[in-house]
């Protein structure tokens, strides 16, 4: 029962990139971007897109300018999906050609505020945003806010194809929002968003997996086939799937887009099977400030020698700058948090065995869980290519 010693230095990896972040002179918490790595998962994302399958750009899990930039250049789309009012007000004073669906149902008053911060440019709210409406309450709400201001909304029904967080579920409703929305002449009707992350952690055995992928396909045929018969042969955004799904959809014909963003950059939370082909690209680096060989507890320093005893990974203590972020240790391995020293937002402590020889100044570095609060903690991204930091590129700010 005895945890096994764990420890080994730096690979020849992060060596490098340490030297990279040195050189620099990024001596504080940095969230750094490794861009050939991205462009790796990139093309692994596009390798697996059907012919006419299109892609839709996750803006909150990649939530830099400059990082959507890149993906667009890479993949060649101008779709994005946002989730935050403040978000989409950036997105659209600064990138005039893109074409937007919201990715959850705001509340109206976002709405308002989107509309009453937006400055006049070339980007058109009216053709260029779909936003999300989940039931015919929130229809209601959109249509009373388009009257009052005058506005015409693209609206892109949600339904439930399984995930049960809401959206529609039954063709009556469907079929009444329909109705609503083409009886409003400052309504259009732009299409469905059926999000399925779940398929992902649905268990194999006993072919539960199939059964839910077959039934997610299913309805969202029922609905899509309806929407169709509805939209007088006027295009619709049929919008499905997420980074952990996106590769179930490689034969559908019945979504014509997939939303995909943290698999490009794979947090650990996105370390599941059907992603097993991308890399982590995407790591938070940060100087260790204190280097003790031994571990105490305060006020419990008696159990120190019988604790780290039975765990040789307690054996030392490096306190690093910062800390307590949604994020593992990921190297030199075999470090580890102390839980019963609490976390720390200022000065973490990790500890480690006697294996692992850190000193004031080196670095560790920790992968992110997410991608999509994690990445706004640190400021500016740090892009590392061909052995250096090579650009900064600025992040989103919460609010406006």
């Amino acid at each position: 029962l005895r945890p096994r010693k764990n420890g080994a230095p730096h690979n020849d990896y992060f060596r490098k990139l340490g030297a990279a972040l040195a050189s620099a002179g990024l001596t504080r918490p940095t969230l750094v971007i490794d861009r050939a790595l991205l462009r790796a998962n990139i093309a692994e994302m596009q390798s697996h897109l059907r012919p006419g399958m299109g892609y839709r750009i996750v803006a909150k899990s990649l939530p830099s300018l400059p990082l959507i930039e890149e993906v667009r250049r890479q993949t060649g789309t101008n779709r994005l999906m946002v989730f935050h009012q403040p978000f989409l007000n950036l997105v659209a004073a600064e990138m005039p050609d893109a074409d937007i669906l919201l990715g959850k149902p705001m509340p109206a008053a976002a709405m308002r505020r989107f509309h009453e911060k937006h400055a006049p440019s070339g980007f058109d709210p009216a053709t260029q945003i779909q936003w999300l409406v989940d039931t015919p309450e929130r229809l209601a709400q959109y249509a009373a806010l388009a009257a009052e201001m005058n506005l015409r909304l693209r609206l892109n029904i949600e339904i439930d194809v399984g995930l049960h967080r809401g959206g529609v579920e039954d063709r009556t409703t469907f079929l009444a929002m329909l109705q609503t929305i083409a009886a409003d002449e400052r309504l259009t009707f732009s299409g469905l968003m059926g999000y399925d992350p779940h398929l992902a952690s649905v268990p194999a055995l006993l072919g539960w997996r199939e059964r839910a992928i077959a039934a997610a396909r299913e309805t969202y045929r029922g609905f899509a086939e309806l929407a169709l018969a509805h939209a007088d042969g006027a295009a619709l955004t049929l919008n499905t799937a997420g980074s952990p799904t996106y590769r179930l959809h490689d034969d559908d014909m019945t979504a014509n887009e997939v939303s995909v963003g943290s698999a490009l950059v794979k947090p650990t939370h996105f370390d599941v099977s059907t992603l097993a082909a991308h890399v982590p690209a995407a790591f938070i680096a940060t100087p260790v400030l204190k280097a003790l060989d031994r571990t105490r507890v305060p006020a419990l320093e008696a159990l120190s020698a019988p604790m780290t005893s039975w765990d040789r990974n307690q054996q030392r203590s490096f306190f690093i700058y910062g800390g307590n972020w949604l994020a593992e240790p990921v190297s030199p391995p075999g470090l580890q948090v102390n839980n019963l020293f609490g976390r720390s937002s200022n000065q973490e402590m990790l500890n480690g065995s006697g294996l692992i020889d850190l000193k004031p100044d080196d670095y560790v570095f920790l992968r992110p869980a997410q991608s999509e609060f994690v990445f706004l903690q640190f400021g500016d991204i740090a892009v590392y290519e061909d052995g250096a930091i090579t650009q900064s590129w600025p992040v989103f700010t919460q609010g406006a």
